[in-house]
């Protein structure tokens, strides 16, 4: 009986782990890979996992004449919380090089989830506006854009304080932060102000696109998880939908009031842009990860890394290619450095690389695209464009982590072990695929 006892807290302190880091981001087969160094670490062998969009299931049959004991829980949707992913990755760290025992790994765990954030939410708010400055900068705002991008950032980041605590379904809160976002730009059109409003709407659009999670599709579709790949794609595009929804709500009431929002003309790529590009890059990413409680050591990490990836996509973005393999490249360099920049800020790759890749987000194509929809024109190219630049993004980061890789002489040894690109929790054994 105490042999039994043990186990089924060994499988609940994996399903613990395996939840924090589900609703975080992680790809299946990362979450798949923890929950098995969990089991393994605390001596219990025989476990199969499943996981989905929603549960996780694992199952321990030591030997065919005994019965599964067989353990399921129930995926919450919560903010995503980096400082907790950190740390709990930091407590699995531990568990598996034996520094700490399960009941220690256990406290560890519960006490992290039950803390709640550790940032104010007044400075969350703060951070989600600075986010909207630091795009505005790249898509070449001046100080007026800016701070209605800041403003705008606020606005929105209320709406999706609010909302969810009347249960208002994602979609709806996606869509009232599109509308808000194009309801300011509206607002400042109206005035005498000498401002491109439509690069509001923009940084509007990256901040809510930075919430939707197809990266982990396509890192699970890629990696042998094509139901939980399909319900988080499913789950992306309603909430883009209600981005595209909210945005175009927005526009029509400009229409109405007569306030006109169609037009966009990027400014110049001279030197100094590039440098002000750059930085508002960096700055977009590290409040984006400020804002999702990243601890302080991380925002460097992240600043470096989105920095690089947004030079990298204006020296590509000049030639021929197109901005859609401009962001693959840059996605393919930020996924082959995150693991060297992580490692050396004690962060797990995946809280480097989503905040990294905001600024690369297809904002601009979006908001291009509802334009030519409010002109009366086919602007589904454009919306195309954006599918396509998203996609390159995800995939594009996934592949950059294959190449990145150790030296050959390792590469078999680790092929053995991962499923695909391990973006957090300790190198472990192959995970298997769900059905």
């Amino acid at each position: 009986m105490t042999e039994r006892r043990e186990v089924y807290e060994t499988l609940d302190l994996a399903l613990r782990i395996g939840e924090v880091l589900l609703s975080s981001g992680a790809g299946a087969a990362d979450v798949t890979v923890a929950m098995l160094a969990v089991t393994r670490a605390c001596g219990v062998s025989h476990v199969t996992a499943d996981v989905t969009f929603v549960n996780l299931t694992l199952r321990h049959q030591p030997t065919r004449d005994e019965p599964a004991a067989i353990q399921v829980r129930r995926v919450t949707r919560r903010p995503v919380d980096y400082a907790h992913l950190i740390e709990v990755d930091e407590t699995l760290t531990s568990l598996v090089a034996g520094d700490i025992t399960r009941a220690e790994a256990r406290d560890q765990v519960a006490r992290i989830v039950s803390t709640g954030h550790h940032r104010r939410r007044w400075a969350v708010t703060i951070g989600w506006g600075v986010m909207g400055t630091g795009i505005a900068l790249t898509l070449g705002g001046g100080p007026v854009v800016c701070l209605l991008a800041f403003l705008a950032a606020c606005a929105i980041d209320g709406t999706q304080l609010l909302l969810p605590l009347h249960r208002i379904p994602a979609f709806y809160q996606q869509a009232a932060g599109g509308f808000v976002a194009t309801l300011v730009a509206v607002i400042a059109s109206a005035t005498e102000l000498e401002v491109d409003p439509s690069r509001v709407v923009t940084a509007g659009i990256v901040m809510l696109l930075a919430g939707v999670g197809i990266m982990g599709a396509t890192q699970d579709a890629l990696t042998g998880f094509p139901v939980t790949a399909s319900a988080r794609l499913i789950d992306a595009v309603l909430n883009t939908a209600g981005i595209i929804a909210g945005v175009g709500a927005g526009l029509t009431v400009g229409d109405l009031l007569g306030v006109g929002l169609t037009t966009f003309t990027p400014g110049a790529a001279g030197p100094a842009e590039v440098g002000v590009t750059v930085f508002g890059a960096a700055l977009a990413a590290a409040a984006f990860a400020f804002a999702s409680y990243s601890p302080p050591r991380s925002l460097i990490a992240v600043a470096l890394v989105a920095a690089l990836g947004q030079g990298v996509l204006l020296a590509v973005d000049r030639s021929e290619v197109g901005r859609t393999w401009g962001s693959a490249v840059a996605a393919v360099t930020i996924g082959a450095v995150c693991y060297l920049v992580a490692g050396r800020f004690r962060v797990p790759a995946l809280g480097v690389v989503v905040p990294a890749i905001v600024p690369l987000l297809p904002g601009l194509d979006i908001y291009r695209g509802l334009a030519l929809f409010a002109e009366g024109k086919d602007g589904a190219l454009e919306l195309a464009s954006a599918l396509a630049t998203a996609l390159a993004l995800a995939s594009g980061v996934i592949l950059g982590q294959y190449l990145a890789q150790p030296v050959k002489r390792e590469a078999h040894r680790l092929e053995t072990r991962l499923a695909g690109p391990h973006m957090v929790g300790p190198l472990r054994r192959r995970a298997g695929k769900d059905t």
